[in-house]
């Protein structure tokens, strides 16, 4: 029986999210520019999606361009933009043929103007899938989201338009990028580094996380297999004890 096989359907997390770190050491072990890695990590994205719609998973977030990526070399901001708009545009028939809608969150307006609008072209073509939506995380950060769904908030009480006294976690959440979207059951990481790089810092309260160490570009549908097996034999208590679970 292989990995595939030994999921239980049942079980399966609705919302999965995953931070695609380690391109760049990946082409550094190679001999090749930063670059170089980040090409290669484009088929680990197809690879994840694809295998994630099959199985049946309703919304994929994958953290592409984070707010402190602006301050990585010009030349690899460049090439990272250049080659989102490339990618956007080559694999739009992949979306399509896997029903998969496409959509982003975070500060998209400050993105280069040709990423941008490549970006919301895939989106609108893409806007009528139904299989599985695949949320790309650009120029986001887990602390913006959050200090500008408090600003969306203050701007609302400043107005008269929002009780103060009524703004509770529900009424914060509504404010979010994430918002009407569910939170995300499971948390992969690759490369190896146990920590969460400021994403999704509100809705991953009670995700389970999963390090894997294989480098981005290594990742194919076999690890996120072994990630949701993985997933799928832990016990998710949210503050309960397991009797009450039972």
């Amino acid at each position: 029986m292989d990995l595939k096989e030994k999921i239980d359907p049942n079980k399966l997390p609705l919302h999965i999210a995953i931070i695609m770190d380690g391109n760049g050491r990946w082409a550094t072990s190679r001999g090749e520019m930063r670059v170089f890695g980040h090409q290669n990590g484009v088929e680990s994205v197809r690879q994840t999606s694809t295998a994630a719609a099959e199985l049946g998973v309703k919304y994929l977030t994958m953290y592409a361009f984070s707010t402190e990526n602006w301050k990585r070399p010009k030349c690899e901001v460049d090439a990272l933009m250049n080659l989102l708009v490339q990618t956007l545009n080559s694999e739009l028939g992949t979306l399509m043929e896997n029903n998969i809608r496409l959509r982003a969150i975070g500060d998209l307006t400050h993105l280069q103007e040709s990423c941008y609008s490549q970006l919301i072209e895939t989106m609108e073509k893409t806007s009528n899938n139904d299989r599985m939506d695949l949320i790309l995380a650009l120029n986001y950060s887990g602390r913006w989201e959050i200090a500008e769904a408090a600003h969306k908030i203050a701007l609302e009480v400043a107005a008269g338009r929002l009780n103060p006294d009524t703004v509770d976690a529900e009424v914060f959440e509504n404010y979010l990028e994430t918002k009407q979207i569910p939170d995300p059951e499971l948390l992969i990481r690759t490369s190896g580094e146990n920590r969460i790089s400021n994403f999704l810092l509100w809705q991953i309260a009670y995700s389970e996380l999963y390090f894997s160490p294989k480098l981005w570009p290594d990742f194919r549908k076999d690890d996120l297999y072994e990630a949701i097996l993985d997933y799928q034999n832990r016990e998710r208590r949210f503050g309960m004890i397991s009797e009450q679970i039972k």
